[in-house]
This record gives C-alpha cells, structure tokens and sequence, in this order.
C-alpha cells in the first residue's frame, strides 16, 4: 500500500518518507511544510504524495501484462464535415503496432465513422442501457451497439455520474449486461477535487470498483480508466507520480479483493487533461497501462503522438 509524502515529483531522500495510517490518500506527511498549506490555487491544493516502492527509473516495465491501451472519448462534439477530417487525420497516422486503439464517437455518427475508418482502430460507444432494449426513450441497447460495430463501451464516466446522477450500483449492473453481450467495458473511476482534498480518493475509488467487482461475472473483458475528476477537460492532469499512486492502490485493491492474476491482467489506464506534451512522463509510470484520451482524441495527430507514446513503456534492463 502506499504512503503520503509532500513532495509533487515523488521521493528526494529516504527522510522524505513518512507511515500514517490511512485508508485511502487521508492526509499530509507530519512533517509538511507550512508553505504546502499556503497555496490558495486548485493546481497546487491537491495531496501531494509518493509511493513506497523503490523509486522510479527514467525508463521502467508495465507492472501490468496487458497490451498498452489508448481511447478517445469524442463526447459531444463533432459534426459531419468535421469527423470526416478527423477520421481522415487518424487514418493518414502511423501508429504503434502494439497498442490497442480505441475511439468512442457520438451515437449519431458511429456509423459514419465505422465504415470509414481504419480497421486498426475499433469503435466503442460512450455509454448503454442496463439491459435489453425496449421502451427506454433516448437510450441505446448493447444489442443495437453491436450490430452497427461497436466492441467496447465506455462506462461510469464521470459526466454520467456527476451529471447525469448515475450511482455506482447503476453502472455495476451496466457493466455487467454488457459484458454478458460480448462487449468490452471501459469502467471509469475518479473522485472529485473535495473528495481529493478530504483525503478520500482510495476510499471512493475503491467504492467505485467494489460496485463492479459485485456486479461483473468476469475482468476478462474490462479495462479500468482512473480518471481524477478535478483534471478532467480543465488542463490541470495530475503529476505523473500522483497518477501512478493511484494505479498501485487500484492494482493493489484488485489483488486482495479480486485476484493476483486479475490485478496483472486488467489494463489500468489514466484520463484528464492527457495531451502530446504530457503523455510520455506519464506512459513511463509502471502501472499506468495506457490513456482514456477527451479533447486531445480530437486531433488526430496529437492522438497519434499519445497512441504513440507506447515508446516510453519499455522493459528496464
């Protein structure tokens, strides 16, 4: 499990490390330093911490076993003329071979998008219903995702839970039928700014996967994307040792709860404010698996660069 230090760029010394007890990222190191308290800006409010590993080298190993892993969630956005380009952009990009890639159009032009696009890339959906289809106005069934292309589905996004009032039992059972379908899930976690600044972000993180892991027959088919709430579409994205936290807890919380072979197999990827001149600080963390990408998926040749940066996620000698 990890410990908490006041340091944004990770361990400087051995004094640096400190041991509270905590169950989740609870509070400052003892020894935190007034001016840490002072800040008044969101950037610098966050918990500052470090992980009791050894510390990390320039160049380090997936501590996962999965393939590198990069979505683009498109939101809303987007209009013919303007996915055309897009696609046309993504289409004229050499990417890694050896990561798997993923973009989440709108509903409207999934179809437009699938039958254009490059068979490298597979198409996911940005939400679906809990269960078969019927009269459920402005939903869209996992049975009608798959018959127009679809191989994954992005689930418990942070707009859906926040905004749309989705709770974690909801999304659990989301995943659970779409999973029963034959559909990939990209199950999102993260907590907001004050549940980061409370000290709770294991806490609702782990609440967030225990509602999976109670609804789910299997993590065969599941890629988790932690994705902080307070850094998503603001351009604030946590520091490469505070995403990496929070990728060991997660792996760390599959393995007592789930499985060993669970925790090594599932793909933990992060989200907020990823773009092509942050992207490879962060592939370099050993438990970061990969992206879930939103405006940077947008341009297609800063996608390709965060696609891209698989290059950074090599094995240390």
């Amino acid at each position: 499990m990890a410990m908490l230090s006041t340091s944004l760029s990770g361990p400087k010394s051995a004094t640096s490390y400190c041991a509270p007890e905590f169950s989740g990222l609870r509070r400052l190191c003892p020894n935190s330093s007034s001016s840490n308290n002072s800040s008044n800006s969101h950037s610098q409010s966050f918990l500052r911490f470090c992980s009791p590993r050894k510390p990390l080298k320039s160049v380090v190993a997936m501590a996962g076993t999965g393939t590198f892993f990069v979505g683009g969630n498109w939101k809303c956005n987007g209009t013919k003329e303007s996915i055309t380009k897009l696609v046309s952009d993504l289409n004229s990009t050499k990417l890694e071979s050896d990561v798997d890639v993923v973009v989440a159009p709108p509903f409207v032009y999934i179809d437009q998008v699938k039958s254009s696009l490059t068979d490298r890339i597979e198409i996911a959906a940005q939400n679906s219903w809990v269960s078969k289809g019927g009269a459920f106005t402005g939903e869209i069934s996992v049975e009608q995702l798959k018959d127009i292309g679809c191989k994954w589905v992005i689930l418990g996004h942070s707009e859906r839970r926040h905004i749309i009032g989705e709770d974690n039992q909801f999304i659990g059972k989301k995943a659970a039928y779409a999973l029963s379908q034959g559909l990939g899930v990209i199950a999102c976690i993260g907590e907001l700014l004050e549940e980061r600044e409370a000290g709770k972000t294991f806490d609702v993180c782990y609440q967030q996967l225990k509602a999976f892991a109670d609804a789910v027959p299997s993590w065969d088919n599941i890629v988790i994307a932690y994705e902080p709430v307070w850094a998503i579409g603001t351009g604030v994205v946590a520091t490469p040792v505070q995403a990496q936290e929070v990728h060991v807890a997660i792996r760390d919380w599959l393995k007592n709860n789930v499985s060993a072979e669970v925790a090594s197999k599932t793909r933990i990827i992060y989200g907020g404010s990823v773009n092509g001149g942050n992207c490879a600080e962060l592939a370099k963390q050993e438990d970061i698996d990969g992206f879930l990408v939103g405006g940077a998926s947008l341009k297609g040749p800063e996608f390709a660069t965060i696609v891209n940066s698989v290059t950074f996620k090599k094995v240390a000698a």
